[in-house]
């Protein structure tokens, strides 16, 4: 049986060198925004050259493009594996909420203001698509009334391309959707901080939310 090819140790330095940028990149985003993201102002604080930090990352749109499929991929893996080990539809909104809250940076590099300019190359499509998959198998294993549910379902009942291959019917469709979107639109604004001030628990809306969107 042929064994495993063992890197080398320029290839071992030259995945510490691109983890260190995508570190100081995170930092960067944290401080001005993925819009102000500088390979050159990231090289000089490792003591680089701009053209010898470019030997890592081709440029600006290929160390962003590394940041959100690592974002894209932890929100992922999170969730499956919390499908894997037995979560249901609220527990998968727990795991969203507990990742989110985990790196407040990354959440908003794939879920905020999209950076001008920029465009998601294929394969982060399909990474994100499989964060859905999880969620529209929690809602098919749910209890579902029968038929569509007004004009929406009867609208995804024919507009279910980002679905996938999932034939399940449009009340699921409807329901992960509104998961997907009423959950991030309250995680976005208690990230953004505008909850601050107005007295009550951030986490106890959440969980009205979820209860509301679960239903009886």
């Amino acid at each position: 049986m042929p064994q495993a090819r063992t890197s080398t140790p320029r290839e071992r330095y030259r995945t510490q060198v691109r983890a260190e940028i995508k570190e100081h990149a995170w930092e960067q985003i944290a401080t001005a925004g993925a819009s102000a993201l500088s390979l050159n102002a990231i090289a000089k604080r490792m003591g680089m050259s701009g053209p010898a930090l470019y030997r890592y990352f081709d440029g600006r749109d290929e160390l962003i493009t590394e940041l959100i499929r690592d974002a894209y991929r932890s929100q992922a893996d999170t969730l499956r594996a919390a499908a894997g080990a037995g979560a249901d539809l609220a527990g998968l909104a727990h795991a969203l909420r507990a990742w989110a809250l985990a790196d407040p940076q990354r959440y908003f590099l794939v879920f905020g203001t999209p950076v001008p300019g920029y465009h998601a190359p294929d394969d982060i499509t399909e990474i994100a698509a499989e964060t859905m998959a999880v969620i529209l198998d929690a809602c098919a294993a749910r209890p579902s009334s029968d038929g569509a549910d007004g004009a929406f379902d009867a609208h995804l009942d024919t507009h279910r391309r980002w679905a996938g291959e999932r034939p399940v019917p449009a009340p699921v469709l409807h329901r992960a959707l509104s998961f997907w979107s009423r959950l991030h639109g309250v995680l976005s604004l208690e990230l953004a901080g505008q909850f601050t001030g107005m007295g009550f628990d951030s986490a106890l809306l959440f969980e009205a939310e979820l209860k509301d969107l679960l239903g009886p």
